[in-house]
């Protein structure tokens, strides 16, 4: 039988982030640094988005202003994690499905022994995936504002969508 972990670690260090915003707190920058040092930042990063950017779209986001010069993909960025910021209640819905997340059901269907499940503040791509390792790209869920349907990836349930894709590694 295989594991799956989910890891939402980086999500939780951004939720920090937003809410600390919200509040009007300041921010390290060595906290920026952290999560743009995670491994599974990684994913991101190419010519026009490195681990430099994470920490300048964040220190901007945080000291409300606007970015100098962006690449697309920082602009991206920004503007997804700003509309994080636009209504907290709406941002606490999308997180929730993911802190609920529970794949236990699907370890019978799965060939390989261990896998992980990553969700990540992403700019661009749906998700990642690297040997058993799957990397969802958070602003990707769309929520169902009325309550009345499950949280989707792609047009899937987010358990679906998961499922799909860890039998396609």
């Amino acid at each position: 039988m295989a594991k799956i972990v989910i890891k939402n670690e980086i999500l939780e260090m951004m939720l920090y982030i937003w809410d600390s915003v919200h509040q009007k707190e300041k921010i390290a920058d060595s906290f920026f640094l952290e999560i743009a040092d995670n491994p599974n930042m990684k994913y991101l990063y190419d010519e026009e988005f490195t681990a430099e950017s994470v920490r300048k779209v964040l220190s901007a986001i945080s000291n409300r202003e606007l970015l100098n010069k962006p690449t697309k993909k920082e602009s991206r960025f920004w503007s997804k994690n700003m509309w994080m910021l636009e209504d907290l209640g709406f941002t606490n819905m999308m997180v929730e499905p993911v802190k609920q997340l529970n794949l236990t059901d699907l370890e019978d269907k799965l060939p390989k022994d261990e896998y992980e499940v990553v969700f990540i503040p992403g700019h661009m791509d749906e998700c990642y995936i690297d040997g058993n390792k799957l990397v969802i790209n958070f602003f990707n869920i769309v929520i169902d504002f009325f309550g009345d349907g499950p949280a989707t990836i792609a047009d899937k349930p987010i358990k679906e969508y998961i499922e799909e894709k860890l039998l396609s590694m």
